[in-house]
């Protein structure tokens, strides 16, 4: 049984790119397309397919290496996790590694970067950090 279904992702991502696979299949959910959606915004992933099927929906998450085979993303971490919700005001929101990461919020307005989340001075919940 699953308990942190994004903590779940976020190591599955993590553990494909340290073994250099192509592309990481996870169980689908809105939020896990949201932060799909950010993560390709931002760079740090290829692509991402959504796939129906039955009993349940997947995502495909095509990585993405430099040229020199490299991971892009350096490392990630579960900010709020489901025993312990990690809330900050746009104020309180620091930049990830000095700007050169990011941190995705969950706020009243949809699923947003750290920097996004000060600019339309909201807060929310930190859900992870990624660089």
């Amino acid at each position: 049984m699953l308990t942190d279904p994004i903590g779940d992702m976020l190591i599955k991502i993590k553990n494909a790119l340290m073994v250099k696979h192509k592309s990481v299949t996870i169980p689908a959910s809105k939020i896990k397309l949201e932060i799909a959606r950010i993560l390709k915004q931002e760079g740090y992933i290829e692509d991402f397919k959504y796939i129906e099927e039955k009993p349940q929906a997947k995502i495909e998450i095509i990585l993405k290496y430099d040229e020199n085979k490299q991971p892009v993303i350096a490392g990630v971490r579960r900010v709020s996790k489901p025993g312990r919700r990690i809330y900050k005001g746009y104020k309180d929101l620091s930049k990830v590694m000095n700007g050169l990461g990011i941190a995705i919020i969950s706020t009243s307005q949809g699923i947003m970067t750290d920097y996004e989340a000060r600019k339309r001075k909201i807060g929310g919940e930190v859900i992870c950090e990624i660089w």
